[in-house]
């Protein structure tokens, strides 16, 4: 959920009317989730899914990996700026909701360049030999440092990395958390920052998103 939407729902609604139509497939996938899913709000939504398809396009990756599939919102956003040759790797390990993104995926005119995992996302970074030039995080937030640290050596230089919810509802200003997740997102922020490998900042789009590329 967005600050605004939660504070000054009218802009929320004023951004909403002045940003890019959402694809009619994403409406629809929007809608079941909400009707589908008992955390709906996970749901990347309609102004961060713009944001996800515009980066995309301006990259034009050919590699993707997306780690926190949820019902394939954000995977359908990310696609749209694949290369025609390009890929997205999207892993998930709850199989319960696996039908959901799946359905969507079938429908998708680039069903052929999604790959859906329900796979850990340790394991699978541990294990790969791939390469990715646009990666974005959305998914258990105590394992937000690893998975930084195990990326890393799977990008080159130019590509981008998106961690979402890191402002974690304002959690973020606590000193001493005593929450295990705000912790480890404080410590993400702190390390993104102070790498020198990476030029960064945090965009306050809903829950925060901390977008960084490295040099």
């Amino acid at each position: 959920m967005s600050f605004f939407e939660e504070q000054c729902p009218e802009m929320d609604r004023y951004l909403e009317n002045h940003t890019s139509v959402e694809p009619e497939i994403l409406k629809r996938l929007r809608k079941e989730t909400f009707q589908k899913t008992t955390q709906p709000h996970m749901i990347s939504g309609y102004l961060q899914g713009r944001l996800l398809a515009i980066l995309s396009k301006m990259i034009n990756p050919k590699n993707i990996l997306e780690i926190g599939t949820f019902t394939g919102y954000a995977t359908l956003c990310l696609v749209e700026g694949l290369s025609a040759e390009g890929k997205i790797t999207t892993l998930d390990i709850n199989e319960e909701l696996a039908y959901l993104p799946k359905k969507y995926f079938k429908e998708s005119e680039h069903s052929g360049q999604i790959d859906f995992q329900l796979k850990d996302a340790k394991a699978f970074l541990k294990e790969t030999d791939e390469f990715f030039d646009f990666v974005f995080i959305d998914a258990d937030k105590e394992n937000y440092v690893e998975y930084f640290n195990l990326i890393k050596p799977r990008i080159k230089s130019g590509a981008v990395v998106l961690f979402d919810n890191v402002l974690w509802y304002g959690k973020v200003l606590e000193e001493n958390p005593k929450q295990k997740s705000t912790q480890i997102i404080q410590e993400l922020n702190d390390l993104i920052a102070k790498d020198e490998d990476f030029e960064n900042l945090i965009l306050p789009l809903r829950d925060g998103l901390h977008l960084s590329r490295k040099k």
